[in-house]
Formats: C-alpha cells, structure tokens, sequence
C-alpha cells in the first residue's frame, strides 16, 4: 500500500469509527493500517450525523419594515405639501392615491438557517440574518412555523440567538472546534434558496482565516462543503455529530457557492452564546493598546533575533495597559505562556476574557525581558443588540464612543447610550425617540454603557418603561408601554 493510500485510509477509517460500533475486526484492521471502511459505510457514517442534527436544525424567516421610511409610509423627514392632516379624499373616491402620497412600505423578506443548542428552545444563527427583523418565524423541521423573539445579536462576531416557546426541542451540542484538523469530513445543514434541510459535505480546508474583513473578530475555518445564501447560521458538524462552527458567508464571483465557505469556530461561538443567554449582552476584555505585526523590517530595526510579537504603537490614555505601566515601543511575545502568532489572534483571545481577568505578558522592552501582570477592562464596543424587551421596544442602541459623540455634539462629559436605529411604527418611534438621541436612566437608574442598560431595562415592574432622554441641549423624560 503506498503512503498516500494508507493516509487515505486511516482518514476513512478514523470517519468510521466516529459513528460506527466498535468490533475486533475494525481495531484489527485499523493496526494494520487496511482499509476496511467501504464506500457504503462512508456513505452510513454521513447519513448517521445527518438523521441526528437534521431535526435540530431550522429554517429561519424575516420579514422587516423598510429602514427609509417612517410609519406613515413616507420617507425619514419627508414634509408632504400635499398631506391635508391625512385625508384620503383621493384613496375614497378614486380608488387610488393622489400624486405626492408615497405608496405604503411593502414588507422587506429574507431567510437564513439556525439550530437548536438546548431543549428549552434556545437557537443559534448569524446575527446578520436577524439584522433590522420586525418580525421572526421559525420554521421547524416538523413544518411547524413557531414566532421567535431575538434574545441578543452580536455583530462583532456576528452570532446571534433567537427563543421560540416550548420544550423538549432536539438539540445540538457543541464541540471543540480547536480539535478539528485540517483535512477533516465536515457537514453542512441548511436552507439554501429556501430549500430546507439541504445536506453538503466537505473538507476542513484551513483553520485560523483572518483580516477577510467579514466580522470586528475572525478566526474562521475554511471549507469545501458546500454553502450557498441561505445557508447562513447553520451548524457545521463533525463526524461526531457535534457543531464545530456556524456557516457564515462564501467567497463567491457568481454569488453561489465556488469551493470556499466560512464558519465562526464553535469555541469563540459558545462563548457568545453563553453571554447573550445569560444576560442579553455581549462583554469583552480591554487591554487597551494599538497594535502593529513585527516583520523581518521592524526586527532589523529592534534588533531582535527573529519576527515575532506584537508591537505597541500606541497606549490607550489610562487603560489597563497604561496603569500596567505598558510603553509605546514594547513587543509583547507571550500572554499567559500562550506566544502571540498574530494581532488578530491575540485580540480575539484577549476579547474572549471576561472584564476583570488577570493576563501575564511577556514582553520585549529594549532587549529587556519583562513579565507585566495586567487585569483586563471592558471594551467600549462590548454590546449586543437585540433582547426581547428592547426588540418591542422597536430600537437598537450603542455605546457613546468619542467619536460618536463628537459627531452628534455631545460633550466628554455626557453618559449614556446612543439610539442608533428607530423601527418604523414601533413603540419607540409613537413616544417620539429618534435616531442620535442619548439614554442617559432606565427607570430612574443611571446607565453609562450598553451593559447596564440591558440591565436595568430587566423585566419591567409594570407594562411602562421611563427613559430620560438628551437630544442636542435638552433633557426629558419618555414613558413607553411595552405590550
């Protein structure tokens, strides 16, 4: 048996033994480096984890007011000169509306897939498929249809989890996506063009895909199994029958699949999922620094022995890096004993951490070997949107950052979080909010970032909800009823 034939062959016979039973014969076999897997029981072990995870997986429905226009139909700011205080004259005897009266906003409809990760009917998707939804139908795989409310998006990774009521859903479980290799059978399950349930399979075609410019946070794994649009937020899975990664976007000329597909990892995935399940938000560690890589120019001109580290190009003001007494010029080289292999890893590792943890760097200072002991702060841009209660609400909101508020003349000195989008016909939007107005109290509680006003939105005591609102100079307060 030549070399690559016996690769081959374990390849198969490690698929097998994924989902088959054990026997003597397979173990003999295996030692032996023979392949026994036949084609048939290739076929038996995809067919396995496809009759497992197909009735966990779902096909997602969204429809979705036009972002254009306001809830009377027209366009944001629009003057009508020919609106007589919304006498339809023209609708009653005409059958038609007079020239100037824009034509209703028809619903905006899209589709994605998603799948459940527990029985109480918890479901993971992309956050890019339940972007700007009004309304949220999940379609089970029993040709139910079941209304679903978005628990919490998170648009730097771009996971996001959906509820419908209910229990004793099936389920999926998520697994180690660190232990994938490259080379490895994966499957993947969705509903492209609306075609529910359609079944791929393909390799792990590379691990660790960074600066594609998808997502604030990547480290996505490459495959060959086919994806096409509405495959979006359907599980990857191992042989195993375990979720590796959530199926996010293709390269693609034609805008159908070529050969090259991306999931967000299940290990960065499951730690989203926990946080938006929790607590409705999204938290991340803060280091705060600015970062460069160290090519074979930068170690000439540091004089180190080899590229390697991150360079800090610049220090936050009053950051942990900067009451840690970390300089611009440093290379950091480890974190935790973990060495840096690039920028984006180590950022997406130190986003990971919860706010408040402890990290040890190793770091570079003029040939001098130093180990800095830092604890982490939160990240200004540690949010998710979405929640069921700010969903009725019909508003999305973001942290105040400088530039943010420079751009809407807000002060340094002013706190609070920024209504970044008004449903059209919302509740919000009947009480008045805009787009650029600042939340400054819920409820009489002051908030100063996204987290803490997710928290104190809560579960309201009663059916109103109190903001107290800054637009421009003025301060009010806001009373919405949430149904």
């Amino acid at each position: 048996m030549s070399y690559l034939a016996s690769i081959s062959c374990s390849l198969i016979a490690a698929s097998c033994a994924a989902v088959l039973p054990y026997s003597p014969s397979f173990a003999e076999a295996s030692s032996q480096q023979e392949c026994i897997c036949s084609p048939e029981q290739t076929s038996k072990a995809f067919t396995a984890v496809a009759k497992k995870a197909i009735p966990a997986v779902v096909f997602i429905k969204i429809q979705s007011n036009s972002p254009d226009q306001d809830e009377n139909g027209y366009p944001q700011g629009f003057q009508n000169p020919y609106d007589f205080n919304g006498d339809d004259f023209f609708n009653r005897f005409f059958g038609m509306p007079y020239r100037g009266q824009p034509q209703k906003p028809q619903p905006q409809l899209s589709q994605g897939s998603g799948f459940f990760v527990s029985a109480d009917g918890y479901i993971m998707t992309n956050a890019h498929v339940v972007k700007g939804a009004d309304k949220i139908t999940a379609v089970l795989n029993d040709g139910r249809e079941i209304d679903a409310t978005l628990i919490g998006a998170d648009p730097q990774t771009d996971v996001a989890i959906i509820k419908i009521e209910g229990k004793n859903f099936p389920f999926l479980n998520m697994g180690d996506s660190e232990e994938i290799d490259i080379g490895e059978w994966v499957i993947a399950i969705g509903s492209p063009f609306q075609l529910e349930a359609s079944v791929t399979v393909g390799v792990v075609s590379a691990k660790g895909r960074q600066n594609l410019k998808i997502t604030d946070f990547e480290d996505f794994i490459q495959t060959d199994a086919a994806i096409n649009p509405g495959n979006s937020g359907g599980p990857l899975l191992n042989l195993k029958g375990e979720v590796v990664g959530i199926n996010t976007a293709i390269v693609s000329r034609s805008g159908g699949y070529m050969g090259i597909g991306f999931a967000i990892p299940s290990d960065m995935a499951k730690n989203i999922m926990i946080q938006i399940i929790d607590k409705g938000s999204v938290t991340r560690g803060f280091l705060g620094v600015s970062l460069q890589p160290v090519d074979k120019d930068i170690a000439d001109a540091f004089n180190l022995p080899k590229p390697e580290g991150a360079l800090i190009s610049e220090v936050v003001k009053d950051s942990p890096a900067d009451k840690a007494g970390l300089k611009q010029g440093d290379i950091i080289l480890e974190y935790n004993k973990q060495p840096v292999k690039s920028i984006q890893s180590f950022r997406n590792e130190v986003s990971l951490m919860a706010p408040g943890a402890n990290v040890i760097l190793k770091v570079n200072r003029k040939g001098q070997i130093l180990s800095i002991p830092i604890t982490l702060g939160t990240s200004n841009n540690s949010s998710a949107t979405g929640g069921s209660i700010i969903q009725k609400l019909g508003m999305e909101i973001d942290n105040l950052t400088p530039d943010i508020a420079k751009q809407l003349g807000y002060t340094q000195r002013e706190e609070g979080v920024v209504i970044s989008k008004i449903k059209p016909g919302s509740a919000a939007a009947m009480a008045g909010l805009r787009p650029g107005f600042l939340i400054q109290a819920v409820n009489h509680k002051k908030i100063t970032n996204v987290d803490e006003f997710n928290e104190a939105l809560g579960q309201p005591e009663n059916k109103r909800i109190l903001l107290l609102v800054r637009q421009g100079n003025a301060t009010r307060f806001y009373s919405i009823k949430v149904e």
